[in-house]
């Protein structure tokens, strides 16, 4: 199966080693940064200088693959899923960005290829764990999915370090949520609905923010009474996002906060992803609650130390890859994460950082 990765950042690059490392691929780079194709060379990766502002480029870049992994900025989604509908090449990508999901299932009722966005950890993952829990049940009370990429030492006073897309971290703390509240689909503030809560003798905080969910709402709209997404944080961060978001109104000026965030705020490979699914319903007229929870650390994975981030979200896409091209998810269309059974994700070779 011939793969191409578009974009080679922090989570590109992990995702191109774990696919090249399982020996069975046949792995591509596209990227516009010189530094990073030469890189990517040096790991025996046939890479392809692309524009992904220009069509054709872009459309080059596509031509003889099987597969395109969409590790670009969310804002060039919209794009380059186009032009894998348009050049016949399976698509699958990572994003948290409502609109390109939306797009994705529109192109998927007339593609004769499969599109499966949303393949990260949240979304992805998450929503693997949380539909495993909520089939276990005759009726549905709450479906509540929490996820967070914490620094293992918090030293700032927003206790956090970039760790992946800050284009990502912005856009889900900015843009409207999707939720089920009282039976009733619904959109809710990001930065809102703040909760606190207590895992492994550590303090936490969790609240609204886009993207994380998938497309939960639409699989258990009309079977669940709640099901919402929320990112972990340690506590106080949600209140200074709030200064910085909306009481400065960075948020209409995302540039310049991006320019804050990654000029003041130091990345880190020592951190830690929390993921945390809980599901509470009836199972013989009793009300139970079921929990699954994971927590991955970084560590020296497939010959280089990585992040937890970089992991976590990885093995998610990598893990969806390999049961498409086995054969085990459907093979045209709109995909969801809930097609894919926590069990089979958990058996492949990538799937395993999720096993605890």
């Amino acid at each position: 199966m011939r793969i191409l990765v578009m974009g080679y950042g922090k989570i590109g690059r992990t995702i191109a080693d774990l696919l090249h490392s399982a020996e069975r691929y046949q792995i591509s780079i596209a990227e516009s940064n010189s530094t990073a194709l030469a890189q990517a060379a040096t790991q025996g990766l046939t890479t392809h200088v692309v524009d992904v502002t220009d069509a054709a480029s872009m459309a080059r870049a596509l031509t003889n693959q099987d597969i395109v992994v969409n590790a670009l900025p969310h804002f060039l989604n919209e794009r380059l899923a186009k032009a894998a509908v348009q050049a016949g090449v399976h698509y699958f990508d990572l994003s948290e960005d409502v609109a390109t999901t939306k797009l994705a299932k529109e192109l998927a009722q007339s593609a004769r290829t499969a599109l499966m966005p949303q393949c990260g950890l949240a979304p992805g993952f998450i929503a693997v764990a949380a539909y495993d829990l909520a089939k276990r049940f005759d009726t549905l009370e709450n479906v509540m999915c929490r996820v967070g990429a914490l620094p293992v030492y918090p030293t700032n006073a927003l206790k956090y370090n970039l760790t992946w897309s800050t284009d990502g971290l912005i856009n889900e703390y900015c843009m409207p949520c999707e939720v089920i509240l009282d039976n009733e689909r619904r959109e809710v503030l990001p930065l809102e609905g703040l909760e606190t809560f207590s895992l492994d003798g550590v303090e936490y905080e969790c609240f609204n923010t886009s993207g994380g969910i998938g497309s939960l709402c639409d699989t258990l709209l009309g079977k669940a009474k709640s099901v919402t997404y929320k990112t972990i944080r340690y506590p106080g961060h949600c209140a200074l996002a709030r200064v910085l978001i909306n009481e400065l109104k960075l948020g209409n000026k995302r540039q310049i906060l991006r320019d804050i965030l990654e000029d003041a705020i130091p990345t880190t490979l020592q951190d830690k992803v929390i993921v945390f699914a809980s599901v509470t319903g009836r199972k013989d007229g009793r009300l139970v609650q079921d929990t699954f929870t994971r927590t991955i650390y970084s560590q020296n994975y497939i010959g280089q130390q990585r992040s937890a981030i970089q992991i976590a979200t990885a093995a998610g896409i990598c893990s969806a890859i390999e049961l498409f091209c086995n054969g085990r998810l459907p093979q045209r269309g709109f995909i969801r994460q809930e097609d894919m059974q926590l069990e089979d994700v958990l058996a492949t070779r990538f799937g395993q950082v999720y096993s605890g």
